[in-house]
C-alpha cells in the first residue's frame, strides 16, 4: 500500500473507512483469523489483505501475523501501534515503485513490471495516537482488523456524539509507520530488483525505497 495515502482516502471515506494501509492497509479479507487478547496487547493470525504500491495500485497479497498494541497517555488518550509480520505473494502486472507515483519520494532505482507468483517475507509498523475514546481489551474486530476496524471494535466513545479519532487515519502528522518486504530467491524468482521499503517516520512524507521488480 502506498499504505498511508490509500489509508488516509479510505479513512475518510468510511468515516462519514479509515486506513489500513500505508499502505495499508488494503481490501483484502482475513482467513481463519484466531484472535488472542493480552490486556493492551492483541494478537491476529492468517490475516490476508492486499498491498498497494504507486498510484494505489495492488502489487500483492499479505498474510499476516498481526499484533496491536495499546498504551494509555494518562490524559485521556491512547498510543497504538499496530505490528506485522508474514509473507507476500505479488499479483502484479506493475511493481510497487513503478511510474507513475504522485505524492511519494522515491530513493533508489526501481524497475516497472513484477510477474504475478513471487514470493518474500514482510515486516513493519504503523503507530499513531487515538482520541475521544475508552479501550475496551474484551471488544472485537474483525478478521483483517485494519486500523479503522480495531478503532472502531475496541474503543468506545468517552462521551456521547463524541468522534473517536486515529492520527494514522487522518493523514502524516502524528503517524509513523515503516513496512519492509524482501523477496527470497533473486535469480531463481527472475527479479531485476528484490527489497522494498514503504516509510513515513517524519510526520510529514511518505518515502519508498527501492522496489520489487522483474524488470
Amino acid at each position: 500500500m502506498k499504505r498511508l495515502a490509500i489509508l488516509t482516502a479510505i479513512v475518510l471515506g468510511a468515516l462519514a473507512l479509515a486506513a489500513a494501509g500505508l499502505a495499508d492497509p488494503g481490501d483484502g479479507k482475513g482467513k481463519g483469523a484466531k484472535v488472542t487478547p493480552k490486556g493492551g496487547k492483541l494478537t491476529f493470525d492468517d490475516v490476508r489483505t492486499a498491498d498497494h504500491g504507486c498510484d494505489s495500485r495492488v502489487w500483492a497479497t499479505d498474510t499476516l501475523h498481526r499484533t496491536y498494541k495499546v498504551r494509555s497517555n494518562h490524559d485521556g488518550t491512547y498510543t497504538v501501534r499496530r505490528e506485522d509480520r508474514g509473507t507476500f505473494v505479488t499479483t502484479g502486472p506493475m511493481s510497487p515503485s513503478a511510474d507513475p507515483c504522485p505524492g511519494v519520494v522515491r530513493r533508489g532505482k526501481h524497475g516497472t513490471l513484477l510477474q504475478p507468483g513471487v514470493k518474500g517475507k514482510t515486516s513493519g509498523y504503523i503507530q499513531g495516537t487515538v482520541s475521544g475514546g475508552t479501550f475496551n481489551p474484551k471488544g472485537s474486530c474483525t478478521a483483517e482488523c485494519t486500523n479503522r476496524d480495531f478503532v472502531a471494535g475496541f474503543f468506545t466513545p468517552t462521551t456521547a456524539g463524541t468522534a473517536v479519532t486515529f492520527t494514522c487515519n487522518q493523514g502524516y502528522a502524528g503517524c509513523r509507520f515503516s513496512f519492509k518486504y524482501t523477496a527470497q530467491r533473486q535469480n531463481k524468482q527472475h527479479l531485476r530488483y528484490h527489497h522494498w521499503e514503504d516509510r513515513g517516520t517524519d510526520g510529514v512524507t511518505e518515502v519508498f525505497i527501492g522496489d520489487i521488480a522483474t524488470s
